[in-house]
């Protein structure tokens, strides 16, 4: 399936790359909400996150010639979005490394009761690591291989971290609504 270029998307990216300050405004402000909640769900922390969007949209900015227009911009700025807030975190990460073939990952059962309220709590105690990878495989969409790529791991720790962010959110779920 091709990405259709939305006509209004590909003029605002022109006006910005003519330098146009208030289209710049524009696109900021149309996405900068958006990318914020990414950085604040990954960073879990107001100030670096507001640092974290700051930096991603600078790098937006200036490789905003390199657009191509094959994904919707929103879905090209989150990617950057996500890169500077990993690169911001990254340090932190702690991963282990776990043979896939030894470990039995079965599907995690949620509670019918669960609310957003309550996961939103729960993620937010999650270790940079497990969160990281939680959000960004069952909150933003990326493949285990995406993940893995952005994070320098391999595939395997990152379905390994997420069957443990999962096991560690259900545990802190069943203790916050019980």
């Amino acid at each position: 399936m091709n990405y259709k270029q939305d006509p209004e998307e590909l003029e605002l990216v022109n006006d910005c790359l003519k330098h146009d300050r208030k289209r710049q405004r524009q696109l900021y402000d149309k996405y900068k909400d958006a990318m914020y909640t990414i950085t604040y769900r990954m960073l879990n922390d107001e100030n670096e996150a507001a640092d974290a969007l700051q930096e991603a949209f600078i790098q937006v900015f200036r490789g905003l010639k390199s657009y191509k227009g094959i994904s919707s911009l929103g879905a090209w700025i989150k990617t950057i979005v996500v890169r500077t807030a990993l690169a911001k975190r990254k340090s932190s990460f702690m991963f282990d490394e776990i043979d896939e073939r030894t470990q039995k990952i079965e599907p995690i059962q949620w509670d019918s009761n669960l609310t957003g309220d309550y996961l939103e709590k729960a993620i937010k105690t999650l270790s940079d690591g497990y969160r990281s990878i939680f959000l960004m495989v069952e909150v933003e969409g990326y493949t285990h291989r995406e993940t893995a790529e952005m994070l320098g791991i391999s595939e395997g720790t990152s379905k390994s971290q997420l069957f443990h962010a999962k096991k560690a959110l259900q545990k802190q779920l069943k203790e916050v609504m019980y």
